[in-house]
Formats: C-alpha cells, sequence, structure tokens
C-alpha cells in the first residue's frame, strides 16, 4: 500500500507540471494549490476532478490521464473506506464467532433439516453414549404434525433441481465422512474460521466443531473466505471445551489435540482409520490447558524448517488432507457411509439446496400431488 501511494503521489506531482505546462496556451491557468489543513486524499480528490472535466471523452485505457485518475480514484475510495470504517464503534466491529454463525439469513442452525439423534438419555438425563458408528440424522423430516421419509424428501425435490446440480450433490455425498471430525477452539479471527470451514468441505469431512471464546473477530464479513461451505457443513457450536469433548467422546470420538509436546506423537504415526476428533486452538495462545488435559492424545505435524508452527488454518488443511490419505490407504476409502445414511444425506443436501426447497417439501407433504413449479 506504501509503495502504491508512493507511486500515485510521484505519477500526480509528474502529470500536474506536465499538464500545466502543455496547457499555458489552450486553457486558463488553474492553481492546484491546496490549503493546509486538506488532506492528501482530498487533495488527489480535487485533482482527479479536474482531470476529469478536461480530459477528452475517450475512454482509451492507454490514457496515461485515464491511467492515473483511475488508480488515484480506486485510492480515495479506498482511503475513505477505511476512515469509515475506524470510524466506527469498536463494539459494532466486534463479533463473537458464534455470532457470525447466527445472524446470517441462512444461518448453519437451520442448514440441518432432518430430524437429529438424541444426545440426551430420556431416563437419566445423561448424555448418551452411542455404542456404533456416529451418524447424526434420523431418517424423518418434519412438516408439520406429521413426516417425510428421506426417499420422500428425495422424491418431492428431484423435479426441481437441474441434473447437473443432482449430480454434483450425489458425488460429494459418496465422499463424506463423519468418521474423523475437526475442533477450533477459541479462534478469534473468523477469516481462518471460513478458511477451515472451506477446507474441511473440499476433503469430504462433514462435521465440524467451533468451541466459542471471549475473544472477538477481526473482520465482520469472511464469507468470501469459505466460499459458502458452512452451508454444506454439519457445525456445531459449544460453549465450552469439556461440554464439546463430552459429547464428542459419547459419540464414539477419540480427542486428539495438536499441541507442540515431549509427549505428543507424529500425525503420520497414528491410525486415522479409528473415529477421530482433532483439535486446533487459538492463533495465539494454541491449545487450552483444559483441553489437552481432557484429550485422549497430543499430536504434531513435524517441523523441517526454522519455524515451529503453521497458521492455524493451515494446520487444519494438513491435518485433514492427510487423515484422508491414511484412511484411504488403510481401508482404501476416506468415506464410509451406508447406503441408508448416504440417502438420508442426499435429502438433508437436496433441503439446503435452496430456500425454496423447505416449502415444497411442506407442499409435498400436505398432497402428494401438487401444481408444478419451474427448476429452482
Amino acid at each position: 500500500m506504501t509503495a502504491c501511494r508512493t507511486l500515485v503521489r510521484t505519477s500526480l506531482s509528474s502529470l500536474e507540471y506536465k499538464l500545466l505546462s502543455s496547457n499555458r496556451r489552450s486553457i486558463p491557468s488553474i492553481s492546484l494549490q491546496f490549503h493546509p489543513s486538506i488532506s492528501l486524499s482530498s487533495s488527489n480528490l480535487c485533482f482527479t476532478s479536474f482531470l476529469s472535466q478536461n480530459r477528452a471523452s475517450s475512454r482509451s485505457y492507454g490514457s496515461s490521464v485515464e491511467a492515473i485518475s483511475r488508480e488515484t480514484t480506486d485510492f480515495v475510495d479506498e482511503t475513505i473506506k477505511t476512515s469509515s470504517i475506524l470510524e466506527l464503534s469498536e463494539d459494532l466491529t466486534k463479533d463473537k464467532v458464534e455470532e457470525l454463525l447466527s445472524n446470517h439469513d441462512d444461518d448453519v442452525a437451520r442448514f440441518m433439516k432432518m430430524e437429529r439423534r438424541s444426545e440426551i438419555d430420556n431416563v437419566g438425563g445423561q448424555v448418551r453414549t452411542h455404542q456404533r458408528k456416529w451418524f447424526p440424522y434420523l431418517d424423518m423430516f418434519k412438516s408439520g404434525s406429521s413426516y417425510l421419509t428421506s426417499s420422500e424428501v428425495i422424491e418431492a425435490l428431484d423435479p426441481y433441481i437441474m441434473d447437473v446440480r443432482k449430480e454434483r450433490i450425489r458425488k460429494v455425498v459418496k465422499n463424506r465422512s463423519y468418521s474423523v471430525c475437526l475442533v477450533v477452539e477459541g479462534l478469534s479471527d473468523f477469516g481462518n474460521v471460513s478458511a477451515v470451514f472451506r477446507s474441511a468441505d473440499a476433503l469430504g469431512f462433514q462435521s465440524v466443531h467451533v468451541v466459542s471464546c471471549d475473544s472477538t473477530k477481526r473482520y465482520r464479513d469472511n464469507r468470501h473466505v469459505s466460499m459458502g461451505a458452512e452451508k454444506w457443513l454439519d457445525i456445531e457450536v459449544w460453549d465450552t471445551t469439556k461440554e464439546c469433548f463430552n459429547v464428542l467422546k459419547s459419540r464414539g470420538y477419540r480427542i486428539a489435540t495438536t499441541h507442540l509436546g515431549n509427549d505428543a506423537v507424529s500425525i503420520y504415526d497414528m491410525d486415522w482409520s479409528c473415529p477421530t476428533a482433532i483439535v486446533v486452538g487459538n492463533e495465539n495462545r494454541g491449545i487450552s490447558d483444559e483441553a489437552l488435559e481432557l484429550s485422549d492424545l497430543h499430536c504434531s505435524i513435524p517441523m523441517k524448517g526454522m519455524v515451529d508452527s503453521f497458521n492455524v488454518s493451515v494446520a487444519s488443511g494438513i491435518l485433514m488432507h492427510h487423515a484422508v490419505c491414511d484412511r484411504t490407504s488403510r481401508l482404501g476409502f476416506h468415506s464410509d457411509l451406508t447406503p441408508e445414511e448416504s440417502q438420508i444425506l442426499l435429502a438433508e443436501f437436496s433441503l439446503r439446496h435452496s430456500r425454496s426447497a423447505i416449502s415444497i417439501a411442506h407442499e409435498f407433504a400436505k398432497q402428494k400431488e401438487g401444481r408444478p413449479m419451474p427448476k429452482l
């Protein structure tokens, strides 16, 4: 940015001199002296206005006047935007991660459409321990007082989803797995959280857990980083690390925290065919002491350079990619959903496809045959 500003200032000074020299015979002399109280950005704005009024009407991109004025305008716009952001109240620019996950119109809490399995024992009120491989959904979608099965949901939505889109969804579901999940603990930069979501979706992980913290994010909206990946993931937000770990252990996961310590094992020596919840920590503090104490094992990514750490989103990508490779090497595949589970997840994704999908499913539940609708 400093180099850009220096270039703009130098270019403006040079061009100002040339214009004043060449235009003395054709246009009245115009003073470009500015009041001391006017900032550089204001001077650029005034000079840009002068250029726009006196340049030819041609939109030649080879013109030096056009190039400088466009660069200057971008610079001024950026300066104005930066000033506006700095003027915002500190409270308005700070949002907790869990608030970001719930304040959007299509928040992730509403992404999960099919009915989910209960975590609590109906008799004792305790967290239920699941004996079989964890899968979160039941084969039912609630519509009023009635329910649709996954096959009925697919039947209802199939005519309204383009064939290319349906094929893409089928391929994604075919490569999904719940056997390894990712836990991000206390990340304060939502840009990192978004990057983790994007990597998880790309590598076939369906389950991501976010343990919130009191720290706040750095940017107001980073969904361009995740590319909307959170729409296709099961994201669960937890208030405490202990609560998150207890539920994960009840689902049959072993908890592996990333930590640089003498007792840490290399990720390359781990058996990733076992259900594993891999935990990454805060950008500055790393894994909390509570997480280290409650976890089943500590692991690390071997380093070959002078630095001893990765960016948290990069580390997450490496961990997940190696888990996929190890599982494929040992099992012959990463995804391990049964045909029934795949159909339920296919119905879940079909319901997430668009906002109108839910209303179509509800209409299908009321009457098996409805008025034809255009494709979504």
